[in-house]
């Protein structure tokens, strides 16, 4: 299992960033522009990723103001799981983490990881800006 990790420090209470989060209409917000065809819930979203794959995920799991945890609906090219950990740094502020697990063979590894890293660190900054 290939596991990619991207986060970022935000000045914001943790009940703020989760409840953004864990409403997946606003993380088209968060998507870079080669994502494209967006619809979305509150649980479900599909989304064409250029040159790649178009893919529908739904919200497998929520623990509110820890979590949250979404999978594809139809079969993907590869196994993967999206998740989102929200922590207190200590100072009032929230620590988010995106961490996307593939279950990639060499050959996909070789081809999807970098994009995979880039998706997480681009997600991160958005999540940044967004909720300044």
């Amino acid at each position: 299992m290939t596991v990619i990790e991207s986060s970022v420090e935000l000045n914001l209470p943790i009940e703020k960033v989760y409840a953004f989060l864990a409403d997946l209409n606003n993380h088209q917000q968060l998507m870079p522009e080669h994502i494209y065809n967006w619809s979305s819930t509150t649980d479900e979203a599909s989304f064409t990723i250029q040159n790649m794959a178009k893919l529908a995920i739904k919200v497998s799991e929520r623990i509110e103001n820890k979590e949250l945890i979404a999978i594809p609906t139809e079969k993907p090219p590869f196994d993967v799981e999206l998740k989102w950990t929200v922590t207190d740094n200590g100072n009032g502020g929230t620590i988010a983490k995106h961490i996307i697990s593939a279950d990639l063979n060499m050959m996909m590894k070789m081809l999807a990881a970098k994009p995979l890293q880039s998706l997480a660190d681009h997600q991160t900054e958005r999540l940044a800006e967004v909720l300044k």
